[in-house]
């Protein structure tokens, strides 16, 4: 079955950039710090990264992340998504319009242009044909930015929850969680590494519900 993940790093105090993030800084102040992990040799981190890209069918992101890795300072051969890991997913990128180009030809982009909710269900598609090519179940990975994995778990689109707590306190940036409907979490696993703490857990249900 295919599970819709949303999967981000995120500070001790809950900013998944620092302050003033943007198209030459997309992390923001001291935001590079929550994505150490993600380079580090530590052998547990590396499964951490190894196991969620070898899951990824199709991954989901907002137009301003994407703006973000197709720009001049964005992905390349080793900062793309889950690079020297696995095979390239397909990417669908929510937006109004789509870009009039694209940098990152090598990559398959699918733009949506009617919404979250048709992203997600676009993605669960390509990510199902996926895995029928490749006879393994594969998932839906929405990768950000905040605001769109915020939006996502807002709306009752998200199965499980993966964040990479890194170890810093930011102060200020994008936060992760802005409010909405409370939400009751099941832990599924906790993997502590020199780097981050890696935490995953099951969406259940909303508090009341």
């Amino acid at each position: 079955m295919t599970r819709i993940i949303a999967d981000i790093s995120v500070s001790v105090d809950g900013f998944v950039t620092g302050p003033g993030p943007g198209p030459d800084s997309a992390l923001g102040i001291g935001g590079e710090a929550l994505h150490t992990w993600a380079f580090s040799g530590d052998p547990d981190d590396r499964r951490v990264l190894r196991e969620g890209t070898a899951r990824s069918g199709a991954v989901v992101l907002g137009r301003r992340l994407f703006d973000l890795v197709d720009g001049p300072n964005g992905w390349d051969d080793k900062t793309g998504y889950g690079a020297g890991e696995v095979g390239k997913p397909a990417f669908v990128v929510v937006t109004n319009s789509p870009p009039e180009s694209v940098r990152l030809t090598d990559l398959d982009w699918t733009f949506v242009t009617t919404g979250l909710s048709d992203a997600v269900a676009t993605a669960r598609e390509l990510a199902e044909a996926a895995s029928s090519d490749s006879g393994k179940e594969l998932d839906v990975v929405l990768m950000g930015g905040g605001a769109t994995i915020g939006s996502a778990l807002d709306a009752g689109l998200v199965d499980t929850l993966s964040l990479h707590l890194a170890p810093v306190v930011l102060g200020a940036g994008t936060p992760l969680f802005t409010g909405g409907a409370p939400r009751i979490l099941a832990q599924r696993s906790v993997t502590p590494t020199s780097t981050a703490t890696h935490l995953t857990y099951d969406i259940l249900r909303r508090r009341g519900s």
